[in-house]
């Protein structure tokens, strides 16, 4: 690996891997959701979902959920065995933070150095790395309620368990598009997951 490269093939590769599924994902979800609402007054336009109908939008979104398993694996065993999650997300200092996203709110945040995350990258990537175990376990839940019952026993029910996972697909998507903005804002990052540097 050269001394340059900040983001490693393996990071690269599952990051575009992983930003596919989970779109792919949401899309089936949202054909899934449409046909049994939680919110009656939350409905999904056909145009941003995927599968044209239930029994289609379900082997989209079963078929797309071990990519996004074995895909989020890779990426975690891998950082967790490289020290990049220690080096990278960690310590999490709250007065950092507080002062991050004082800056950020003032629109004066640093991106000088992209080889570093700011105290709000920190918490938004653990933040999004926990939301996904959930996504995962929460779908397990509704999907195999019968198999794991203490699994939906530890969701609040197999209907809470639908709540949950409409909660945490949310939170991916508020991730998602704050995401794209702030590549818009910085350019450079876009570039550095593609060449790495």
């Amino acid at each position: 690996m050269s001394h340059n490269t900040v983001q490693p093939g393996w990071v690269r590769i599952t990051h575009w891997i992983n930003a596919l599924a989970v779109v792919l994902m949401v899309m089936s979800g949202w054909q899934i959701y449409d046909a049994s609402p939680i919110f009656p007054v939350i409905q999904f336009s056909p145009s941003i979902t995927l599968g044209g109908w239930l029994g289609g939008a379900l082997q989209w979104h079963f078929a797309v959920m071990w990519l996004l398993v074995a895909n989020f694996i890779v990426y975690l065993a891998g950082n967790v065995a490289s020290g990049r999650l220690r080096r990278k997300l960690l310590p999490l200092n709250p007065k950092l933070l507080a002062a991050d996203l004082l800056a950020a709110l003032r629109g004066r945040l640093k991106h000088d150095d992209l080889a570093h995350y700011n105290a709000i990258q920190k918490l938004a990537y653990l933040v999004v790395i926990a939301d996904i175990v959930l996504i995962v376990l929460s779908g397990l839940a509704v999907w195999k309620s019968v198999q794991f019952p203490l699994l939906r026993t530890l969701m609040g029910g197999y209907d809470n368990a639908r709540i949950v996972h409409f909660v945490c697909m949310s939170v991916l998507v508020a991730f998602f598009v704050v995401h794209v903005v702030m590549v818009a804002l910085v350019p450079r990052s876009l570039l550095l997951m593609i060449r790495g540097r």
